[in-house]
């Protein structure tokens, strides 16, 4: 009989078989664990070995966890798990034999660590530290069935379902806190623009009062050249000389109140000239109401 005569009669008796890639063979002998086949062409006694099949791929188990947060909100984690079997003989061994449902399995430790970890966090804390439950997911579930020959590449929190009515008032805390930084903010600003307005009318104040006092000490100095010189030319007292300059300053003033583009009434700066002036409109007044009068006669009229 030739070789592949041989072949053919193994195949025809189920004596060869295929273990696919990615997966190992598990070869029984009258229902007892013979020996693990990897992939590719295998061989086995007919009627006597018997083969079954596991997966060596990255599986994915999606699990939905209701639970209570530490400030008593009650939140749904979409949790995802993603694990193998360890390629080992002896744990592919392990896996097959001692683990009847692994799925469910996972699935218990999951529930187990997430209603343990989410308790001691608010619902602010979840959103912000879900890479931490992952982390602690993937921890404890990956040491509880490693014994079993599994081993869990990687936990993730996709999602985490709140009711709308709380995120409804995380919002408008949210927005609260917003509006509230931005009055800050604002009266900062404000506090700000009247400090420097302050300052500057300080510094325009500082400034004024050393150009006043800079043009009285320009007055005075002029003043006193001025008596000095008068009093070389002409032998006249201070006082005189004193007269004599305020009469010019004062003629100055006039002129420039008369150059002024606005109407101007000078007025005498003396009580009895204030009662002058008083007088001659009441007597002006008096004048022009008896004018009136005369106008107003019949025998005018006529």
């Amino acid at each position: 009989m030739t070789l592949l005569g041989s072949i053919l009669e193994l195949v025809t008796l189920g004596g060869a078989f295929i273990v696919p890639q990615n997966e190992v063979g598990i070869v029984e002998r009258f229902g007892k664990f013979q020996r693990i086949a990897r992939a590719g062409l295998n061989f086995k006694i007919p009627l006597v070995d018997s083969c079954r099949y596991q997966s060596l791929r990255i599986q994915q188990l999606d699990v939905e966890v209701a639970t209570k947060t530490k400030d008593n909100v009650f939140v749904e984690l979409q949790v995802s798990v993603q694990y193998r079997v360890k390629d080992d003989d002896q744990q592919i061994y392990r896996s097959f034999y001692e683990l009847e449902d692994p799925e469910g399995q996972i699935t218990a430790y999951i529930f187990d660590i997430v209603r343990a970890e989410v308790p001691k966090l608010t619902i602010d804390e979840i959103f912000n530290e879900k890479g931490k439950i992952a982390s602690a997911i993937k921890t404890g579930v990956g040491k509880a069935i490693e014994e079993f020959g599994y081993q869990i590449i990687q936990a993730l929190i996709t999602d985490i379902k709140v009711d709308e009515r709380i995120i409804q008032a995380m919002n408008d805390i949210v927005a609260s806190e917003r509006e509230k930084q931005a009055a800050i903010e604002k009266a900062e600003a404000k506090k700000i623009l009247k400090v420097k307005e302050a300052e500057a009318e300080a510094e325009s104040k500082r400034l004024q009062g050393i150009g006043i006092a800079n043009e009285r000490k320009a007055i005075i100095d002029g003043l006193v050249d001025s008596i000095e010189d008068v009093r070389k030319l002409e032998d006249i007292s201070t006082q005189e000389v004193m007269k004599l300059i305020l009469i010019t300053q004062y003629f100055d003033t006039l002129k420039d109140v008369s150059q002024a583009p606005s109407n101007t009434i000078m007025l005498p700066g003396t009580p009895d000239g204030f009662q002058q002036i008083s007088k001659e409109i009441g007597a002006i007044l008096s004048a022009t109401s008896q004018f009136k009068k005369e106008l107003s006669s019949p025998e005018k009229e006529s």
